[in-house]
């Protein structure tokens, strides 16, 4: 019955589906994938560690902020954004604002020297660097960043993401807080109206927010469409969980009276683990709403083979050769998990084998895209083949070397020989024209075409 039930979602999500059968079917299936994924443990772990993560980096990362905020004369719009981000929390949320605050004035930046600013700097990019992992553990993204694009992309964020967030949310407060606007919220039908689009602003702001973040943390291409249904779902849940961890605060008084003064912080702490799971809950939206394919698919049942890792092998140098001879756009890993329908893991893997042995480089303005490092007309197939069998495991070969039996030993060197006898003088070129005749390539074999015009 599972497999039938399979094939009815299958039929009702394809292009021959109605589309209000797809447009039913395809939100309950991205909602029963995450729902499977929140009940297998690791979305509540890697939130539980980005709350402990966030506790050591947020005084020096407001720290940063605040340094910047000053050179654009908003820095005093920091106490009203927190109070707004800690709003559930009721007067803890106000008293905790108060206290980071004054942990941030009393951080004096010219007096820490170069090391102690470095030390600060790092200790408040190490959350952005821990969201980067859980939000690729979502996306199925084994690598990271570079450490080049690791400095310009957080140095931006920490840089760019207050000045905007601050200065959105204090002109609308200041608007709001303004004498006409209180006149005119206070002439009845038309300020329940006014009242509610500001409600609705406030609401837009922090969706715009989540789905910032799951275009730009993930360390693969993420489209704008599925992100901002990652960030429209956050939104919900901020608004949703957000009240009713309000309504829990403000009646449940004995939670003072079993943890005393730790009261403020174990609330502050759960809000921080909501907030959180809140974040990764809508970047898991993202990925199965742009990666449709892998619902369904459990990550810890996932096996690949060496046939599966030999085959993405193939299919990545057919691809990537074929267009660079014809001066096409080059092919990147998220283009190649898409249209080819290859596994990111074993992709990713795949690549990064293919890359050490000096088979593949990267190029582009983000180091995004691969081409040929080596002239496709004289690198042999086998060598591809070899390259990914190389890096496949982590087995110490030489350890069992000596308990290879001779039969053992002489049927594997026959393996070996049959493969390389049966792709003798086939190279990667003649893997990517085999069913063409190769036209008179447009870029050089030693050279790779410009980029920039593409």
């Amino acid at each position: 019955w599972r497999e039938e039930l399979q094939a009815q979602h299958d039929r009702a999500v394809s292009k021959s589906a109605p589309r209000w059968a797809r447009f039913i079917v395809m939100p309950l299936r991205i909602i029963t994938a995450v729902i499977q994924d929140f009940f297998q443990g690791q979305l509540t772990l890697r939130a539980m560690s980005l709350v402990y993560t966030t506790l050591l980096s947020l005084v020096p990362l407001l720290a940063i902020s605040f340094s910047v905020l000053k050179g654009f004369g908003v820095h005093n719009k920091t106490e009203p954004f927190l109070n707004k981000v800690l709003a559930p929390l009721g007067q803890t949320g106000a008293e905790i604002t108060t206290r980071i605050i004054g942990f941030v004035d009393r951080i004096e930046v010219g007096v820490l020297g170069f090391v102690g600013f470095l030390l600060l700097f790092y200790t408040g990019v190490s959350l952005l660097q821990k969201v980067e992992r859980s939000l690729n553990y979502i996306w199925h993204v084994p690598t990271e960043r570079s450490i080049a694009h690791k400095f310009r992309d957080y140095l931006s964020a920490v840089i760019l993401g207050p000045v905007l967030v601050i200065g959105a949310t204090g002109m609308i407060a200041t608007l709001m807080s303004s004498s006409l606007m209180k006149s005119i919220t206070s002439m009845g039908g038309i300020g329940s109206v006014i009242e509610l689009a500001g409600q609705m602003t406030s609401l837009a702001l922090v969706i715009a927010a989540f789905t910032f973040i799951y275009v730009f943390l993930p360390n693969t291409r993420v489209r704008l469409g599925p992100a901002f249904c990652g960030g429209l779902v956050a939104g919900i849940l901020w608004a949703v969980i957000g009240w009713g961890f309000a309504s829990f605060v403000v009646t449940s008084a004995n939670y003072t009276v079993v943890y005393s003064a730790f009261a403020a912080l174990v609330l502050f702490m759960i809000w921080l683990y909501l907030v959180w799971l809140i974040v990764l809950v809508g970047s898991a939206v993202s990925f199965y709403a742009q990666n449709p394919h892998y619902i369904g698919v459990k990550r810890d049942a996932a096996r690949y083979g060496t046939a599966l890792v030999e085959q993405v092998a193939l299919i990545a140098a057919y691809h990537v050769v074929g267009s660079w001879y014809r001066g096409e756009e080059p092919w990147s890993a998220d283009r190649l998990a898409r249209e080819a329908h290859v596994p990111m893991p074993v992709l990713a893997r795949v690549l990064a084998s293919l890359e050490q042995a000096g088979l593949f480089e990267r190029a582009g303005d983000d180091e995004d895209v691969f081409l040929p490092a080596r002239p496709p007309e004289v690198t042999p197939v086998k060598d591809l083949l070899d390259a990914v069998r190389a890096d496949e495991g982590t087995d110490d070969l030489f350890a069992v070397e000596f308990g290879v039996p001779g039969p053992v030993a002489r049927v594997l060197t026959r393996v070996s020989t049959a493969v390389g006898e049966e792709l003798t003088g086939v190279t990667v070129k003649d893997l990517a024209f085999m069913d063409e005749a190769p036209e008179s390539p447009v870029a050089s074999a030693h050279e790779a075409p410009d980029l920039k015009s593409i």
